[in-house]
């Protein structure tokens, strides 16, 4: 076994509160890790994702940046390029009064708007790609079976549907936020619903938007088959499409959503959605929040 030392940033991305939020190790320096390397080390590291910055590659990019999680690499997740552009302003690579950086994710360019706050950066904003609207789920009674709560507890007039902006998701509306935390996802059960319906869906998304008194336009949680998350990016574009397209976002709120999601797990977050165009035509999906510090370390033995 070779000695390396690799440190690393730990962030706890979409809060401004340290031990909320969803967590993230920002590799800096990656140089001579392999791909192996960097799947072994995010599976150390036992968070949902590790991210590893280099160089870019890319005409049109500023930096490289490859995201892992235990079972492997994806082409783009959302709290881990959030997280890893602060922990580019941490490392000096970004700095005031600068407005945008590209960063080069296995989906391609993705551009991140920055808002800087008394020399610090304060908010991120990632662009992601137009939603794709999926195929619409009419075995409701299973789903809910599946989520182990009473079909009526689904919310009527709306659909449950998988729509992707880079990465698809099973948006599931519910009538209640107690619903939501109600909800214990039966994996089998699941795992069969989608295959046999031939959905794509990396993680059944449920929500409600019923008002509470946290300003949240919508209570979420993301229930994948192996473990949930408490901050999901990467399904928070999809849905803000999802309100706009159905109608459950007033109008001229498009631009301010904001999920309040992790509550129920004990890491609560705050994932601010931008949804520009109409109910029939998304011309742009945003999502933003903030990141903040929590630790540093380094991995020691490869």
């Amino acid at each position: 076994m070779e000695d390396r030392v690799h440190r690393y940033l730990h962030y706890d991305v979409f809060t401004d509160t340290p031990l909320t939020g969803n967590q993230l190790a920002v590799f800096p320096e990656p140089d001579g890790l392999t791909t192996d390397d960097m799947a072994r080390i995010t599976r150390e590291m036992n968070f949902s994702e590790s991210t590893f910055m280099f160089p870019a590659e890319r005409e049109g990019t500023d930096v490289r940046v490859r995201i892992f999680y235990p079972d492997g690499e994806l082409p783009f997740a959302g709290h881990p390029t959030i997280g890893s552009t602060f922990a580019l302003a941490q490392e000096g690579f970004l700095k005031p009064p600068r407005a945008r950086v590209v960063l080069g994710l296995n989906l391609g360019p993705t551009p991140v708007d920055l808002e800087w706050r008394d020399g610090a950066l304060a908010f991120a904003w990632m662009t992601q790609q137009p939603p794709a609207f999926g195929p619409i789920l009419t075995a409701r009674e299973r789903m809910a079976a599946a989520l182990g709560i009473d079909a009526g507890a689904l919310k009527d007039h709306v659909p449950i549907q998988e729509i992707s902006c880079g990465l698809p998701f099973l948006y599931v509306p519910l009538t209640s936020r107690a619903a939501v935390d109600r909800s214990v996802l039966d994996a089998r059960a699941t795992e069969r619903l989608l295959t046999e319906t031939g959905l794509e869906s990396r993680g059944i998304f449920v929500f409600s938007t019923e008002p509470g008194d946290d300003g949240a336009t919508v209570y979420s949680r993301m229930l994948g088959t192996d473990r949930e998350d408490p901050a999901t990016g990467s399904a928070s574009g999809p849905l803000g499409c999802y309100l706009v397209r159905y109608g459950l976002v007033p109008p001229g709120q498009a631009d301010k959503i904001i999920s309040r999601q992790g509550v129920k797990m004990g890491r609560p977050s705050r994932v601010h959605i931008r949804i520009a165009g109409t109910a029939d035509t998304i011309s742009d999906v945003k999502v933003g929040g903030a990141s903040v510090l929590v630790g540093d370390g380094r991995i020691t033995r490869i």
